[in-house]
């Protein structure tokens, strides 16, 4: 699929903010610590987090050049340098989710990694001419540690063939939890699901993904796009929590039911696809 990165991105919202003229996608939204060494780090409408170790950090999804800026601020301001990044992950190939892979590296040194099956399409987004940079292929379960954080990069492919949702586990208040950083099982209107030239076992893939999305452990529900989760809502409750309140980003039922809503929009739009082939 050939797409234009900023219309790819617009296709991901939700029906409301698509009836706004403009998406600002560098609305600030406060930094945040969503659990253990898991900080959100992102603006309103995309989802960037730090995971913070001893030896360095790692960031995922570097987003578009133009919110880097914006990114670093949320970093220092939660007391951590961006400049002890060291490794540079992304969801998808996609601008705004990876854009600024190549700027994030030019100013910290990262590594940058990478699915396989993404790399072709990374190899094309060349902001200002900037050739992307790729450190480490990927594969699917491929493991990513720094300072004894181990993620692991999970394939979930049908919205790019290398999508990524990456799972890493943290403890809270003695208990241990599943963290999942999905990279996104929705199905942009221009996708082409039947006769795709460009991406022919696309339909294949999505419907393998909603499989493999049920049987993954999923406690602490995150995403490359805040609305997938219910941020807004999910940190209002964070900042009124009080002690022993349970952490409102651990939630196994909105994951299911997000994956539940993304496949039945998929399977609706195959159908209608299907049937016009006919």
């Amino acid at each position: 699929m050939r797409i234009i990165l900023r219309t790819a991105a617009i296709a991901c919202l939700p029906v409301a903010a698509l009836a706004q003229p403009q998406i600002d996608w560098n609305a600030p939204f406060p930094a945040h610590r969503v659990i253990d060494n898991v900080y959100f780090v992102g603006t309103e409408a995309l989802g960037t987090f730090l995971i913070t170790t001893s030896a360095g950090h790692i960031l995922i999804n570097s987003d578009f050049e133009t919110t880097v800026p914006a990114i670093r601020r949320s970093v220092e301001g939660l007391g951590f340098e961006f400049a002890d990044i060291e490794i540079v992950l992304g969801s998808h190939a996609h601008g705004d989710h990876m854009e600024a892979d190549a700027l994030v590296k030019e100013l910290t040194g990262a590594q940058v990694m990478a699915m396989a099956e993404d790399v072709p399409a990374l190899r094309r987004m060349r902001p200002g001419g900037k050739e992307h940079p790729i450190d480490r292929v990927l594969r699917d379960g491929d493991e990513v540690t720094l300072g004894g954080t181990t993620l692991v990069a999970h394939r979930t492919p049908g919205h790019t063939a290398g999508c990524t949702s990456w799972g890493l586990r943290v403890e809270e208040d003695g208990a241990t939890y599943d963290v999942l950083i999905v990279c996104s099982f929705g199905v942009n209107d221009n996708y082409v699901l039947v006769g795709n030239a460009d991406y022919p076992n696309i339909a294949e893939d999505y419907a393998a993904t909603f499989a493999k999305a049920r049987a993954l452990a999923v406690d602490v529900f995150l995403g490359s796009h805040g609305f997938f989760y219910d941020l807004a809502a999910k940190h209002e409750q964070l900042a009124n929590r009080k002690p022993g309140d349970p952490n409102p980003f651990v939630d196994r039922a909105g994951y299911l039911a997000h994956v539940s809503a993304q496949e039945q929009r998929f399977r609706t739009r195959l159908e209608a696809q299907r049937a016009a082939a006919r």
